[in-house]
């Protein structure tokens, strides 16, 4: 008889934006609703309802003992690289007789790359030529700079063969540039027109932060067109793309980098964190505004 698939598990931030936690959890039902072959659960690290423990806690309840977790994230910084793995450790002590294999983060990826560009069509409208236009793309930030580095790459891939002047990165917490200096820095580049373009999954704290901060700046410079273009969302590219890392995860291809990864590469700046060992956190503030302080000391993966 063949063995039934693992189940699939949806790892997630969280938010303290219901909006932003529901679209995740209407994602997670889509995803089983698409795939009625096997069970599809997701929880979050911190902030949002459920916990990630109580989503595999559900799984068990339904007699799963395989499943493959998939973290909802676009760069691989501390959350994937540390809190996510400890957390389904601490889950395999609780619940004996389990096993996992865990998935990468969606990354700069050519169906993401293409909701980008939509995104990005949707908020100039009918405006034919793209060689004046200059995008502005906005991740998390992080202190991990191999995370902060896949925005970069993503900019990167964004700019390459679309026609657009430039794409330029900024980020709206723990790095620089910040949004506003990062929109100045269009603007001494020459920037006739601006697209700020928010590299999030979901709506959130930290994409309306992005957005008011545009437009801030966009009233104290009116000798500049700025406009600001939607989070990616819950798109059928993005679904595809979790179903793709699920499967990656169950045939054991996984190929996460670490090249440049802080816990493994002595990094200027950083070389205190190298073999640090990996341990689940929760942060007690919202997504992303006061995370400074939890960074330093701490012996877990940021």
């Amino acid at each position: 008889m063949t063995p039934s698939p693992p189940a699939l598990l949806i790892a997630g931030h969280g938010t303290r934006d219901e909006a932003g936690a529901e679209a995740f959890r209407a994602f997670v039902r889509e995803l089983g609703d698409r795939h009625p072959e096997l069970p599809v659960a997701g929880g979050f690290i911190e902030l949002s309802p459920p916990p990630l423990g109580d989503a595999v806690a559900g799984l068990v309840e339904r007699g799963v003992r395989r499943f493959a977790a998939v973290p909802l994230m676009l760069v691989s910084a501390g959350h994937a690289k540390g809190d996510i793995p400890a957390a389904l450790a601490r889950e395999k002590e609780r619940h004996p007789g389990i096993t996992y294999t865990y998935g990468r983060p969606l990354g700069p990826h050519p169906s993401l790359l293409r909701v980008l560009e939509r995104r990005l069509d949707e908020a100039l409208g009918s405006a034919d030529d793209r060689a004046d236009v200059t995008v502005l793309l906005v991740g998390r930030g992080s202190t991990d700079p191999d995370a902060n580095a896949e925005v970069h790459k993503a900019a990167r891939l964004l700019w390459e063969g679309r026609g657009y002047a430039g794409v330029e990165t900024a980020f709206v917490s723990l790095a620089a540039p910040d949004v506003p200096a990062g929109l100045d820095r269009c603007a001494r580049l020459g920037a006739r027109r601006i697209v700020v373009l928010p590299y999030f999954l979901f709506t959130g704290i930290l994409p309306d932060r992005v957005r008011r901060q545009t437009q801030e700046w966009a009233a104290a410079h009116p000798e500049t067109e700025v406009r600001s273009a939607d989070v990616i969302g819950p798109e059928p590219e993005l679904l595809d793309l979790v179903w793709e890392r699920y499967e990656e995860a169950v045939r054991g291809d996984l190929r996460m980098n670490c090249d440049s990864c802080v816990y493994r590469i002595a990094l200027p700046g950083f070389e205190d964190k190298v073999g640090l060992p990996q341990q689940p956190h929760f942060h007690p503030d919202d997504d992303g505004h006061h995370h400074g302080h939890h960074h330093g000391g701490h012996a877990h993966a940021h």
